[in-house]
């Protein structure tokens, strides 16, 4: 009986190296796919000013009349995230709204993409509700995009030093060259079935944009979060979901 576990164990061993060796030579016959979003010479610095980038995704200056300066890239990002990684990331403000524009590009490692949860508590924000949402987008044609929508609060205080409580916005979703989900599980089987079908590894961007606002405030917040996103998604972002035909003019659809 001993004998028996033993071969078994030896034979999945054995399969488990075969089904090893055979990814990693796929995986050095790939060809890196296009991304789903703009990049061009916009250098990157980190929180002590110095050059970490060359290029970065092309987030516009501009949206809504609200005025955008870049971010640094934070020393945690360029030490965890894979060295081939690409951002772009930019706050806006206009009178009291706020909002910061990030997206993080893959190179050769899908790894540059990580789970929001943990940027948000690591931030000491405690997310409160997950949704999905539907955003309504209206160029280069009118369809809906599908996101995720975090809602999340901290403790804070306000000019006065007097505590208050912060209530957190965060939506994102991911897009590459041809196809865009807020999906994990779909964005992970899109990028293994096309390396096994084409040769190829998509090359996929998560992007997010959080806002913050007082309790209460969190409607309002968002319907004008939405504005914003529908202004500026397509001015960097490429690709675009299925035509949405309730919103199509009739000669159109």
């Amino acid at each position: 009986m001993n004998k028996c576990k033993w071969l078994v164990l030896a034979a999945a061993l054995g399969m488990m190296a075969a089904t090893g060796a055979s990814l990693a030579k796929v995986h050095q016959r790939l060809r890196l796919g296009p991304p789903g979003v703009r990049v061009g010479p916009e250098p990157l610095y980190d929180v002590l000013g110095q050059l970490v980038a060359r290029q970065s995704v092309l987030l516009p200056d501009e949206v809504l009349g609200c005025r955008g300066t870049n971010i640094p890239v934070t020393q945690a990002e360029l030490d965890d995230l894979p060295k081939d990684t690409t951002f772009g990331r930019k706050y806006y403000q206009k009178d009291n709204f706020a909002v910061v524009a990030s997206v993080v590009l893959m190179g050769t490692d899908r790894t540059s993409i990580h789970d929001p949860h943990y940027c948000l508590e690591a931030a000491d924000w405690q997310i409160e509700k997950t949704e999905r949402v539907l955003l309504p987008m209206d160029r280069p044609y009118p369809y809906d995009l599908h996101a995720l929508k975090l809602t999340a609060f901290r403790a804070a205080e306000n000019d006065y030093k007097v505590p208050i409580q912060m209530q957190g916005i965060y939506v994102y979703w991911f897009v590459t060259a041809d196809r865009l989900t807020a999906e994990k599980g779909a964005r992970m089987w899109s990028i293994a079935r096309t390396m096994l079908e084409k040769g190829v590894l998509e090359r996929w961007a998560y992007i997010s944009y959080f806002v913050t606002c007082l309790p209460g405030e969190e409607q309002a917040t968002f319907a004008q979060l939405e504005r914003f996103i529908r202004a500026s998604a397509p001015e960097f972002q490429t690709v675009a979901g299925q035509p949405s035909a309730a919103r199509l003019p009739v000669a159109a659809r």
